[in-house]
């Protein structure tokens, strides 16, 4: 097994994405739930993408304190507070994506929520990596 291995059981559809499972060996990194307000804590927009991409960079520089980057992640949850606005921008939620993460495709989750804690969120979203021993 490589630091990270994929699990897709046989005649399984190829997710999108996404990867159904990871096996991983090495040191945890917990990322808590990051939201897409910038470092002082303040939004700089409400657009659900935006927000997205100041999420993902948020979760990429908590990873950098312990030494690891998005290649590390194993899984990630996201809460989201409107489905319709997430299914409606997934090719510029992608982009965000792919520009931050790369394509680098952990476990994911993805959760339609009443609310976040901060009135102005769109998206949380937590994280877990694996840095490989």
């Amino acid at each position: 097994m490589t630091a990270h291995t994929i699990l897709q059981p046989p005649g399984w559809v190829q997710p999108k994405g996404y990867a159904n499972g990871i096996a991983a060996e090495g040191r945890l990194v917990f990322v808590g739930g990051q939201i897409g307000w910038n470092s002082q804590n303040q939004f700089e927009t409400d657009d659900l993408v935006e927000q997205v991409r100041q999420t993902l960079r948020n979760v990429v520089e908590v990873l950098a304190q312990a030494g690891a980057g998005p290649e590390h992640v194993v899984t990630m949850t996201w809460y989201l507070t409107d489905k319709k606005d997430y299914l409606d921008n997934l090719a510029g939620i992608g982009r965000a994506y792919r520009e931050i993460i790369g394509r680098h495709f952990p476990a994911m989750a993805a959760v339609e929520v009443t609310a976040l804690v901060e009135d102005r969120a769109k998206v949380e979203i937590q994280a877990m990596a694996v840095i490989p021993k």
